[in-house]
């Protein structure tokens, strides 16, 4: 594992991050009862509205900070999947599923290889040898 390696996977989980964060948080802001209403309108349960929104808050800030990075990042590419199908894949590629589908590719690498540059996980647990919390 290079340096150089460890800073690609520290910038990639830093974005996948702060869009997440951004994403939830606008979610919210705009009032959640709205995003509500569009997930129903759309043939998603309400709730889930709820759920993806502190997904998204909650995981943006854990990701950034380097806390399960990997657990997360399953999380996230499940949002993203779902986005895919239920939302924009009906519109194609450059009008529809390209930024999922970038997200999704972001948390598949972060899954797989984690990130453990300036990573509280790896800073805590250190001494452990599961990868769920340091990478």
């Amino acid at each position: 594992m290079t340096n150089t390696n460890e800073i690609g996977k520290f910038l990639l989980r830093i974005t996948l991050g702060l869009v997440f964060l951004a994403n939830g948080v606008a979610k919210f802001q705009g009032g959640i009862e709205n995003t509500v209403g569009w997930f129903e309108s759309i043939g998603i349960p309400g709730f889930l509205a709820y759920a993806v929104g502190t997904i998204e808050i909650a995981g943006g800030i854990a990701i950034i900070l380097g806390l399960g990075t990997r657990i997360v990042s399953l999380l996230f590419g499940i949002i993203m999947i779902g986005a895919i199908f239920t939302v924009n894949l009906p519109n194609g590629f450059l009008n529809g599923y390209v930024f999922d589908l970038v997200l999704l590719i972001i948390a598949i690498h972060l899954i797989l290889n984690g990130s453990k540059l300036y990573s509280l996980g790896q800073l805590l647990f250190k001494g452990r040898q599961s990868e769920e919390f340091n990478g």
